[in-house]
């Protein structure tokens, strides 16, 4: 296999992918070819414009990883990062400093809201960005894409006693970062979801693949956005390629962010079958071949098996980059086997 596409999030999907790229350049992950070329197709719908600059959380955090540039100690960002933009502006009494843009980080964002205004397209933005970050260290290997040029955003409904409502709406990002992911979610929503169609190379990346990875990213707001672009589920049924996808959950908890309160917004259970299962077979309507699970979850796999998914259960923790491309082998090997 060459041509591998993976659907992503932020932290959990940049961590597999530089994993699986490890794997594929040491060897770890049979059947996939040493020159192999992996198009990443990620959430855009976590973007917001903060304090007049467009942010793109999760292209940015796959962007950086995959270009040695993140900082894996604080969990987000840019290593060796500066805090003075940030002071300033908390110095005038600013609103929206609870979304720490770093000085180094700003840079990205400046570059990127001058392409937009000139008139430039998502998708050629990232690539002129890439060009910095995933060129050099990847060559032609790695393509980073967006899901969507058009404006997709999670929005987050949650109790408020002084709304006539009862509710108010929050962007995704605020929910998070601000609030902490600390109060129930009573609705999701998504904006610009149903009139935004799939970015340009998304669809030939799905059709044209060897092989499409799901991997431990939200299941509601990282893959789910993704899926909710008209056009991309299908894709997913369609392709000749088989579909795999990895548990972001782990005896019953997810591994790092709010997927818990995100699945119990859409009344899904929180566990590796649940996901699962919500994910489905594309012999039923849903978009999996294979679903691999921890070894703590072993006892879902013969109800996943029963539901039509190939199904197995390794060790997932991506403690390492050796471990992480042990995980994409296995993944592999689920479905081609």
């Amino acid at each position: 296999m060459r041509d591998i596409t993976v659907l992503s999030g932020g932290h959990g999907g940049s961590k597999f992918i530089s994993g699986l790229l490890h794997g594929i350049s040491t060897g770890r992950v049979p059947g996939i070819r040493e020159d192999a070329r992996v198009t990443v197709i990620a959430n855009t719908a976590d973007d917001l414009w903060m304090h007049g600059v467009k942010v793109c959380p999760d292209l940015d955090t796959v962007m950086y990883t995959l270009g040695n540039g993140f900082d894996h100690e604080r969990g987000w960002g840019r290593k060796a990062e500066t805090w003075s933009v940030k002071e300033e502006l908390e110095a005038y009494g600013v609103p929206g400093t609870w979304f720490g843009l770093g000085d180094r980080d700003i840079a990205t964002h400046l570059v990127r809201t001058q392409m937009l205004e000139a008139g430039f397209p998502l998708s050629q933005v990232t690539a002129a960005l890439c060009e910095r970050w995933l060129k050099p260290v990847w060559g032609d290997r790695v393509q980073l894409l967006p899901m969507t040029d058009d404006r997709v955003e999670t929005h987050v409904a949650v109790k408020d006693e002084n709304s006539p409502s009862g509710l108010s709406v929050v962007h995704f990002q605020e929910y998070w970062v601000r609030l902490r992911a600390g109060v129930p979610v009573e609705k999701l929503i998504f904006v610009g979801q149903d009139e935004s169609k799939p970015g340009p190379g998304v669809m030939d990346a799905l059709l044209k693949s060897d092989l499409v990875i799901v991997p431990p990213s939200n299941p509601v707001v990282s893959i789910g956005t993704i899926l909710g672009v008209p056009g991309i589920r299908e894709g997913l049924v369609a392709t000749s390629a088989p579909v795999v996808g990895i548990s972001p959950i782990i005896s019953g908890h997810h591994v790092r962010g709010m997927a818990e309160q995100m699945l119990a917004a859409i009344g899904v259970d929180a566990t590796a079958a649940g996901v699962g299962l919500h994910y489905g077979t594309r012999g039923s309507g849903g978009v999996l071949d294979g679903w691999l699970v921890d070894t703590a979850d072993a006892s879902a796999v013969a109800s996943l098996t029963e539901s039509g998914l190939k199904a197995a259960a390794v060790p997932l923790w991506m403690s390492s980059e050796d471990a992480t491309a042990d995980i994409a082998a296995a993944a592999v090997e689920l479905v081609t086997a």
